[in-house]
């Protein structure tokens, strides 16, 4: 904090504290959800515009404070990316076509749970498929799925953890209608295996190294094949949504793509050829303003990172991409409508933060996978946000707020010093090995739990104006249909029957060599097999036999 000499400032700053301590009866600041005291106000005194140049800067220039992009969402607003999926292929690509015929102009495809465990769809009770993501066991389903989707244009996001089938699929459905590789724009939006053992115990499917193998190698494999595409999605997302605060999500998922960044170099490659593809994933809270300093904190730690510690040269390396998801955690079963409110201030503060591309939740999110209805208006909130308020008018509108400022700076402070607890723990990888990581999370979510229970933390509809609700009276939720989903099954059966089985024994038995050999490149195997017919659950099963089943990391 500076201090200033004017004796009028002071006169006038002295008097106000007089008032202010003489109509408020507990003066003690209250802190947001990382941790850090938010004053009553703020004034040039806790930031001196005179540091314009080392906090700010100008939009695409470092320290990257205000976008990275010159005229950021005024020059070309952020891609609404709605996640959606839901019983069938032909299900899914049903629902795509009504999105982007409302306005939607990227893709982001949730597969069933089966499909993120690894199982194909006659491994598992048919009543549970589709009921919260689309069933996509092969590339003919995708095929089906994207039916009508240019693949040269929509940017695609698969929400496939590894072994990365989703993508060999791609890859495969491209070649089948002639789409070169090269022409093929997206994000492995579940790349990120240390989230998922740190955060999210649905998702992984290999042992901790295994995985860190195939996500390496497909790194290496995208940027000599797919130069578009973007292999690494480093998901703080997890770790907010498990109950890390706002700062811990983002120092955990910088310590992370500094993780990945690490093992792409120890493989040789050079620093300015992955980097650019790096993109990041988070939550986006209803704590309105420190989510939008969390963004801008985080944007110029990255930046210092890749230039400091990688020496990265290519401007493309220093930008700190990300796509932001409005936090269902803040969702509730509750009085559900007041989730369109929620969803708003949340997309709010990501867009004023500076994404590059949202998904808003549909508010009825926490009770199913959303209906068409909720569906809808959580596209029109984002046209909304962006045609009648006009937020893509003003770059970083905020910028210069003494608030928003010292918050920022305070954020980044904090998210430097859980960063540097990592680094001494031997980085991101040891330190989940270690626990450390999920124990801190868990302790948050702890903290935050009892701040709800006791009425600290106002949760409208959940402890505080509540009214009486009937659940009968709500609409019936979407769900597969049970004869649809039962051909699906019997067409999967039938069509596995009648592949080259020969064909899809010598690929998988490729896929098994390449497993076992550390020089050969093990991702390119599983687009081999991809395109050779084998299926998802068969890719997963062989990986984990000869690479490990991912077991939940046991935290005591």
């Amino acid at each position: 904090m500076k201090s200033y000499s004017d004796p009028i400032f002071s006169e006038q700053r002295r008097r106000w504290e007089n008032e202010y301590a003489g109509q408020i009866t507990d003066a003690q600041d209250p802190l947001n959800r990382s941790g850090i005291a938010v004053k009553p106000l703020y004034t040039r005194e806790d930031w001196d515009s005179t540091r314009y140049d080392q906090d700010l800067g100008f939009p695409g220039q470092p320290p990257f404070g205000r976008g990275i992009y010159p005229t950021m969402h005024r020059g070309r607003t952020w891609s609404q990316r709605q996640l959606i999926g839901l019983g069938t292929p032909e299900d899914y690509n049903e629902r795509l076509r009504e999105l982007l015929a409302q306005g939607a102009n990227a893709i982001s495809l949730l597969p069933c749970n089966s499909v993120f465990r690894g199982y194909d769809m006659d491994e598992v009770h048919e009543e549970l498929l589709g009921t919260c993501g689309v069933v996509v066991n092969s590339w003919q389903h995708l095929d089906r799925a994207l039916e009508g989707v240019d693949l040269a244009r929509i940017s695609t996001g698969l929400n496939d953890p590894s072994p990365f089938t989703l993508l060999a699929f791609l890859l495969a459905v491209a070649k089948k209608r002639g789409v070169g590789p090269d022409k093929l724009t997206g994000t492995a939006n579940q790349s990120d295996y240390i989230s998922h053992f740190a955060a999210n115990h649905m998702f992984f499917r290999l042992a901790l190294p295994g995985a860190r193998r195939v996500l390496t190698d497909t790194i290496d494999y995208t940027r000599r094949n797919v130069p578009k595409w973007n292999p690494v999605s480093v998901v703080g997302q997890h770790m907010q949504q498990a109950g890390a605060t706002p700062a811990e999500a983002m120092a955990f998922a910088l310590a992370t793509a500094l993780q990945y960044a690490e093992d792409c170099s120890e493989r040789g490659m050079d620093v300015d050829a992955f980097l650019p593809r790096f993109t990041f994933f988070f939550d986006v809270s209803v704590s309105f303003f420190e989510e939008i300093a969390k963004f801008r904190a985080g944007r110029r730690i990255w930046a210092n990172i890749a230039r400091e510690r990688f020496g990265a040269k290519d401007p493309r390396s220093w930008r700190f991409k990300f796509h932001a998801q409005t936090s269902g955690a803040d969702l509730t079963r509750e009085q559900p409508l007041n989730n369109i409110v929620r969803v708003a201030l949340q997309a709010m503060a990501g867009i004023f933060g500076g994404l590059q591309s949202l998904h808003t939740d549909s508010y009825d999110e926490a009770l199913s996978c959303p209906t068409a209805e909720a569906a809808r208006i959580a596209v029109n909130t984002q046209n909304i946000l962006r045609e009648e308020a006009h937020l893509t008018g003003v770059i970083d509108p905020l910028g210069g707020s003494y608030y928003l400022e010292s918050l920022t700076n305070d954020m980044q402070r904090k998210i430097e010093a859980i960063m540097a607890e990592i680094e001494a723990a031997g980085g991101m990888y040891r330190a989940v090995e270690l626990g450390m990581v999920q124990k801190r999370i868990g302790a948050s979510a702890r903290a935050f739990q009892a701040r709800v229970e006791s009425g600290e933390q106002t949760v409208v509809g959940v402890n505080a104006y509540r009214v009486e609700e009937d659940a009968g009276a709500r609409r019936p939720l979407d769900r597969p249909d049970p004869a649809r989903m039962r051909e699906h099954v019997e067409a999967f059966r039938r069509w596995k029957r009648s592949r080259s089985l020969a064909s899809v024994q010598r690929a998988l038995d490729e896929l098994a060599r390449a497993a076992n050999d550390p020089r050969r490149n093990l991702f390119e195997q599983v687009v081999d097999a991809a395109q050779a017919d084998c299926t998802h659950g068969e890719i997963c099963s062989l990986l984990r036999r000869e690479l490990g089943f991912g077991d939940p990391l046991i935290v005591v």
